[in-house]
């Protein structure tokens, strides 16, 4: 992981956000029985429940470290304890800040893959972010003509064999960022807009309901996690500044 998050920077211990700033964290996953305790100590009863639903201790643990890293980070811009934050969630489960912080204008969103989770954070507007581990068995036509758009489909099509892997995670980590930033979920059909995916193209969208006003609110960014990796945020509006933090190693005592 130390050479995989190396372009990251050490996060301050007690991070702090202006307008126009994005914050994004990406941290590796595995717990020790004692941290993983710890971290349960923090999640409120519903995400308890949620964790000791998994099957597997590994899948269980990346869950626990997943929200209690959440809460770690949170806390610290928020400047209180991890295990007083409260959440809700949007029709479509999109998650927010809910209790005595739900004025504060945090916003985040999360996304984590085979042992990393990402965050992001920003002030007073939406965003999302997701990574996904590079699949090459999993990016093939048939799935793409499944979930992309037309467009998608024939930028896709006319890539050689040995680029189809990391375009279609490219494409599919923009179009999730995207739809989770709208808050509209999977509720929003995948195929009903367009993003760019060919390699040297920059991220964007291209079409999307709301015409030529959506193209302007949201901005697409690609996102650095390494080589066997793709990530992508979306934002209403551009992000004056994006800062990278890995970690962190700060105590939950």
């Amino acid at each position: 992981m130390k050479t995989q998050f190396a372009t990251w920077s050490e996060p301050p211990s007690s991070p702090s956000l202006c307008r126009g700033d994005v914050d994004l964290w990406v941290i590796g996953l595995d717990l020790s029985d004692d941290q993983e305790t710890k971290f349960l100590d923090t999640l409120d009863f519903g995400e308890r429940e949620r964790a000791h639903r998994f099957r597997f201790a590994k899948d269980r643990k990346h869950f626990v470290a997943a929200h209690g890293y959440l809460r770690l980070v949170m806390s610290r811009y928020l400047e209180t304890k991890a295990e007083q934050l409260r959440f809700c969630y949007g029709a479509y489960g999109k998650p927010a800040l809910g209790g005595e912080h739900q004025n504060s204008g945090l916003r985040f969103n999360m996304s984590h893959s085979h042992g990393i989770v990402l965050y992001a954070l920003t002030i007073g507007r939406e965003l999302g972010v997701d990574v996904e581990h590079i699949r090459p068995d999993f990016a093939c036509d048939e799935i793409a003509q499944r979930f992309f758009s037309r467009f998608e489909v024939e930028s896709f099509s006319r890539l050689p064999s040995n680029q189809k892997p990391t375009a279609f995670f490219r494409c599919w980590t923009r179009k999730e960022a995207y739809i989770k930033a709208t808050g509209r979920g999977l509720s929003q059909p995948l195929d009903g807009f367009d993003v760019t995916l060919a390699p040297g193209e920059p991220a964007a969208l291209l079409r999307a309901d709301g015409g030529a006003e959506a193209l302007a609110r949201w901005f697409l960014y690609d996102l650095e996690v390494g080589n066997d990796y793709s990530a992508a945020l979306a934002v209403a509006g551009p992000a004056a500044n994006i800062r990278y933090w890995r970690g962190p190693q700060w105590s939950l005592l």
